[in-house]
């Protein structure tokens, strides 16, 4: 059986940046799509990133960065707000099936950091167990406003930041891989009304200039 090549993380993320770039352009290519690739991948998968995104229905994460079948490990909640399954989800995308990037990726108008702002406001929080998600994402709100970050896109680059910081405290799966070069950790802001996606974090990946910025 020939063994399966893995790609780097820098080699995972610029393909995810190409398939980006793709969509943005009005030119996908809808790789990995046809049923020769559904055969292919029937007897194991082996995506070559982990995308730990928002929930929200206008994020579908196969087709903003223009992938297909067996190629991205999706784990999605309200906010990008983590509890012990998705970080079982994420630790299984990265060391059961290896996968060499982990993205965070966040959104403008992001419902749940809205609704942290608003509670935080009118000191009227929701019921439910969407309180729940809401106190999670409250955090990241309060550090944007404490550094004097009060715009809407601030305040979601600060909370896509915690969340990376986050998974990298709470893993210890996620970090050794990290601190051992065999994986790295981004995280994006989306941008709903262009399609791009803006890098606001990096860990473990040398970054240019061009893409950070």
């Amino acid at each position: 059986m020939a063994e399966i090549s893995y790609p780097t993380p820098t080699e995972a993320f610029e393909l995810l940046l190409a398939g980006n770039r793709r969509f943005v352009a009005g030119a996908p290519e809808h790789p990995n799509q046809d049923a020769t690739r559904r055969a292919e991948i029937a007897p194991g998968q082996r995506p070559f990133a982990v995308l730990f995104g928002c929930s929200d229905s206008r994020l579908a994460a196969e087709i903003v960065f223009d992938r297909g079948l067996g190629d991205l490990f999706v784990v999605r909640t309200a906010g990008h707000v983590m509890g012990a399954e998705v970080l079982g989800s994420i630790e299984y995308g990265v060391d059961v099936l290896e996968c060499p990037l982990v993205v965070v990726l966040g959104h403008d108008s992001c419902g749940a950091v809205g609704a942290a702002c608003a509670a935080l406001e009118d000191g009227i929080a929701p019921t439910g167990y969407v309180r729940d998600v809401v106190e999670r994402v409250t955090p990241s709100v309060l550090a944007a406003r404490a550094a004097g970050r009060v715009k809407a896109e601030e305040i979601l680059a600060e909370h896509v930041r915690h969340t990376v910081d986050l998974l990298l405290d709470r893993s210890r799966v996620l970090a050794g891989r990290v601190d051992a070069g065999q994986a790295a950790v981004v995280g994006l802001c989306y941008r709903l009304a262009e399609g791009g996606a803006q890098v606001v974090a990096v860990r473990g990946l040398d970054v240019t200039a061009d893409f950070a910025s």
